[in-house]
């Protein structure tokens, strides 16, 4: 009798151990197929940037009219369906971290760096950048320091010498004994 409970112990443990490895295997498979489904949604977004840049293009022209515009509008649903996201307006801080600085210039009137200017938008996927906003910069003018006073013209070299041996001379009490050389000629 205990070896048949031994023996069923044995195989509930290697029952449990395997249901386990089977939970693990498939929480990893469900998270790969996750992974490999926003790698994708993002690479075809990728793909489309170009084409709502076009969109912009033609919208800020004023060149989307009739069919354009609703193929144009229906791909802006879809893009912002699987998450896309623009980003990027004139007066936004400059941010490094989601701005591509292409232009840069001073203005008056603003506290630090800012965007005056959108030249691409930026697009995003949650907090995932596709691509940074690309634009011109402004930042405060400089200050205007105040002119440097001119500095006194240093004496020349060998008034220089003469008073340091000087100075020796009346520290050591001897002339002549460590003398610095005062020809300026090897100099």
């Amino acid at each position: 009798m205990k070896e048949l409970q031994d023996k069923l112990a044995e195989r509930t443990s290697d029952l449990q151990r395997l249901q386990a490895e089977y939970v693990n295997y498939k929480r990893r498979v469900d998270r790969d197929r996750d992974l490999a489904r926003k790698v994708t949604i993002e690479g075809v977004l990728k793909d489309f940037l170009s084409v709502l840049d076009d969109v912009r293009s033609a919208r800020e022209h004023e060149e989307l009219s009739g069919g354009f515009k609703a193929v144009a509008e229906e791909i802006e649903r879809v893009t912002s369906k699987y998450g896309l996201d623009t980003f990027g307006e004139a007066g936004d801080p400059f941010n490094p971290h989601i701005h591509e600085a292409l232009l840069h210039a001073h203005a008056d009137g603003i506290d630090g760096p800012t965007c005056v200017e959108i030249l691409q938008p930026g697009y995003r996927i949650g907090d995932r950048i596709l691509r940074p906003a690309r634009v011109a910069v402004a930042e405060p003018e400089p200050t205007r320091a105040e002119p440097v006073e001119a500095r006194p013209e240093p004496p020349p070299i060998d008034e220089v010498l003469a008073e340091s041996a000087e100075k020796l001379v009346e520290a050591t009490g001897e002339p002549g004994a460590d003398k610095p050389d005062t020809d300026t000629d090897q100099l």
